[in-house]
């Protein structure tokens, strides 16, 4: 939901002002019939409209809108607010918040929530809004007329809907699936090369000469052609190097315990200096 822009505002121009500013610069100069600042809060009674309906009703606002509006007495002779709407009512939650500025009291800002139906079986929505009011609105509702139904002249309300949790993972999970959907076969392969960097190196020899650990298969059985003889290598390694690991070879280690010290032998078992391939 987004209201209709002002063509008097420039490109990029954001409305995010604070309580104090809200009361200061624009509920006080409404109150006092002086121009505000930048006219984009305009003047509605949102207690005719459910707040549903107010977005198309604002100046400016994408997710939350902002309205001068009058309050009315419910009861003639009363102090409290008529807050009815038509399926509805707004019903205060919490205490009143003191806004200062400049360490000076200004005005007070209450927090409503929009019931659908009628109280008591009224159905809590995701509706809410701030009041703010004016420090002295208790001197101007005294120099209201007896009988008079209006409460105060002007009040600010900053209306929006609470975001639903479901909704924000919903709204991840369509911007992950979007990027998905444009990733590149470049990017795919780029990114499937990254993920076997992280698995570990011990695999099996199928996997290793499928990933071009191996060289060919000549060269692990002993082919002639392969320019490379594991007998003669193994031959050619003398009885000084008995103790030296041969392809193949099932280590078989014993842990010995000497004064505190932590030995590790390597026994070995060549089997007719042969290459040796598990099942």
């Amino acid at each position: 939901m987004e209201a209709k822009r002002s063509s008097q505002l420039p490109p990029g121009f954001r409305f995010h002002p604070t309580d104090g500013e809200l009361i200061m610069f624009y509920l006080k100069y409404q109150a006092t019939s002086r121009p505000c600042p930048v006219s984009i809060i305009p003047e509605v009674d949102i207690y005719k409209f459910d707040p549903w309906e107010l977005p198309e009703k604002a100046e400016f606002g994408e997710n939350e809108w902002y309205f001068f509006t009058p309050r009315d007495r419910k009861y003639p002779n009363g102090i409290r607010p008529n807050r009815a709407t038509v399926s509805g009512y707004w019903k205060a939650t919490g205490t009143d918040k003191a806004i200062y500025s400049e360490s000076k009291y200004v005005g007070v800002k209450k927090a409503l929530v929009f019931y659908q139906g009628r109280p008591p079986k009224g159905v809590k929505s995701d509706w809410i809004m701030h009041e703010y009011r004016l420090g002295d609105t208790r001197k101007q509702q005294a120099n209201k007329q007896l009988g008079s139904m209006r409460l105060d002249d002007w009040v600010l309300c900053r209306i929006y809907k609470k975001r639903q949790p479901g909704k924000a993972y919903l709204d991840q999970k369509v911007e992950e699936d979007e990027k998905i959907e444009m990733t590149t076969p470049e990017t795919a392969k780029a990114n499937e090369e990254q993920m076997m960097l992280k698995f570990p190196r011990t695999c099996s020899i199928t996997s290793l000469l499928d990933m071009d650990y191996l060289g060919p298969m000549s060269q692990l059985l002993g082919d002639n052609n392969s320019g490379y003889d594991f007998q003669s290598s193994l031959a050619g390694a003398g009885a000084g190097h008995a103790q030296m690991f041969q392809f193949g070879e099932m280590p078989n280690y014993q842990t010995t315990t000497d004064s505190g010290k932590f030995q590790a032998m390597a026994q070995t078992n060549v089997l007719n200096h042969q290459p040796w391939f598990g099942p």
